[in-house]
């Protein structure tokens, strides 16, 4: 029987049952927002953090967060050992609630579990069960759009325990609404807002990326230092949608600019790229902010003291995506000009390869490892200052906080268990993987035993011809016998004279070629 989501508990103080996905590394951020929005029953878990509130406070989640990826409110948690228990329970649930005559829907699953091999099936079943409850109740269907539906509706499976929620987000919130062009490989928006909102800094002092690409950083770091919503550039949330939208109550969130404060400092940014630093500009003035960031054509190499105390962070490129040339070399530069041109402040360096970090030649007071899509990351701060370390002890100075060793213990644990350049291991993934990244693990194990087989088959084949040629004095290749390899090249052959047929007289190819050359 579905069980309603605790929502006859809190129907009485009209606060309900809430979830925030966010990246791997980001959810003690994410909840230190969380907690300052006011929100209730705060709960860390991996790549979401769960929580408790009412309208406004699911509104001010979406519009108000600077790290969070999708809010979603979760309708009903049931158990369901098959797809057809999945239709049966859904079916169950009054979908006239949520879905108005006329109106579009949309679902998308996500799926960890032996129980339920194809999240499309489970996605196909739910469909399925809403159609059919409008059909027997109202004689009509409401129809499904993939593009841009009405309602967007979100089941989760982790074995056999199954969550339908709606999402209040609609596009992912990464996609602020700034961005009017992008260089290769942009970092993500969540992602640069984590990052700032990690070092501590709120606009204290200047800021700096010295190899700033489009101006992801600089841009979230001026919203971060104005404590302005991200969600301000938005065109629409899913949730406006909906039938209860309370466009009153939205509209006095969107205006209210009570909490925003002057920024008294400078966010400055430099590329090598003359392209980067055009976008870097482009989306600056798109988000209005050209007055407290400056961008402008500079090699790394080139950066100087700045004149005021600053903050870097940045993100250099890694060598995989974006190609650098001499890539250790370029981390080594970065090191240098840290030692002797940014002395007395703090920089902090994303980046992925431990030999990159290496070239830096510099000791991190802390080390965060941090996902940047798939590739485990991590976050590192260097403290700078002059002279020699037992120097700058010696005269008061502190390289790492308690809190910071208290961190850094706790990515010590964590880092005993992982190597640097491997993803999670299967069971996590399973368990508690994010929603864009899963992997069907069941499906990996089938493809793995079906290799060793052929592997094992080959082998025995060859030992095979070995065998007649010790006692023959042939193999099978002299025998006349061909592999299936053999037989793709004739069969590729064939077709080829065939085309050399039809291309006499046509001088297209036709579509079922087409088709053929794609598979």
């Amino acid at each position: 029987m579905v069980q309603e989501s605790n929502m006859q508990a809190k129907k009485a103080t009209g606060q309900f049952e809430l979830i925030a996905k966010t990246f791997m590394g980001l959810e003690p951020i994410l909840a230190e927002e969380l907690t300052r929005l006011g929100a209730d029953n705060i709960q860390i878990g991996r790549r979401m953090v769960s929580f408790t509130g009412d309208k406004e406070m699911m509104y001010r989640a979406n519009f108000q967060l600077h790290t969070a990826i999708r809010i979603l409110k979760p309708l009903a948690h049931f158990k369901a050992g098959s797809a057809e228990d999945v239709y049966e329970k859904v079916k169950k649930m009054d979908w006239s609630l949520y879905i108005e005559p006329g109106k579009t829907f949309s679902v998308d699953s996500v799926v960890y579990s032996e129980e339920f091999r194809n999240s499309r099936f489970v996605t196909y079943k739910v469909k399925d069960a809403i159609v059919d409850q409008f059909r027997e109740k109202t004689g009509d269907r409401p129809n499904v759009s993939v593009s841009n539906p009405d309602i967007r509706l979100h089941i989760h499976i982790a074995d056999t325990d199954v969550t339908m929620a709606l999402d209040s987000s609609g596009e992912s919130l990464h996609r602020r609404g700034y961005r009017q062009e992008s260089v290769e490989a942009p970092l993500n928006e969540v992602l640069a807002a984590g990052m700032i909102l990690m070092t501590g800094w709120h606009g204290e002092c200047d800021f700096i990326d010295p190899m700033c690409g489009s101006g992801t950083l600089l841009i979230e770091a001026a919203l971060i230092a104005h404590n302005m919503s991200p969600g301000i550039f938005r065109k629409e949330f899913a949730f406006e949608k909906w039938p209860d939208f309370d466009q009153e109550l939205f509209d006095s969130i969107y205006n209210d600019d009570s909490q925003e404060r002057p920024f008294e400092h400078h966010i400055y940014g430099y590329d090598v790229n003359p392209k980067a630093v055009n976008t870097a500009l482009l989306n600056v003035r798109a988000a209005g902010l050209t007055s407290e960031i400056s961008v402008a054509l500079q090699d790394f190499k080139d950066f100087t003291q700045p004149a005021n105390p600053a903050i870097i962070v940045t993100n250099p490129p890694y060598g995989e995506r974006i190609s650098t040339y001499n890539l250790l070399e370029t981390y080594k530069m970065i090191g240098e000009r840290l030692k002797h041109e940014f002395t007395g402040n703090d920089a902090w360096i994303l980046s992925y390869r431990e030999e990159c970090f290496d070239q830096i030649g510099l000791k991190p007071s802390i080390k965060t490892p941090l996902f940047n899509g798939s590739l485990e990351c991590e976050f590192r701060k260097y403290s700078m200052f002059a002279g020699k370390m037992h120097e700058f002890r010696s005269e008061g100075g502190v390289i790492k906080t308690e809190e910071e060793k208290k961190a850094m213990a706790e990515k010590h644990r964590f880092k005993k268990n992982r190597e640097f350049k491997k993803r999670l291991d299967e069971q996590e993934q399973n368990e508690e993987g994010d929603i864009r990244s899963f992997t069907f693990h069941s499906l990996e194990r089938q493809r793995e035993e079906q290799q060793r087989k052929e592997r094992f088959a080959n082998r025995r084949r060859d030992e095979r011809g070995e065998q007649r040629k010790a006692l023959f004095g042939f193999s099978d290749e002299k025998r006349g016998s061909y592999s299936s390899k053999d037989r793709f090249k004739k069969g590729e052959a064939r077709r080829r004279d065939f085309e050399g047929g039809w291309k006499k007289g046509r001088t297209s190819r036709p579509d079922r070629n087409r088709k053929f050359k794609k598979d």
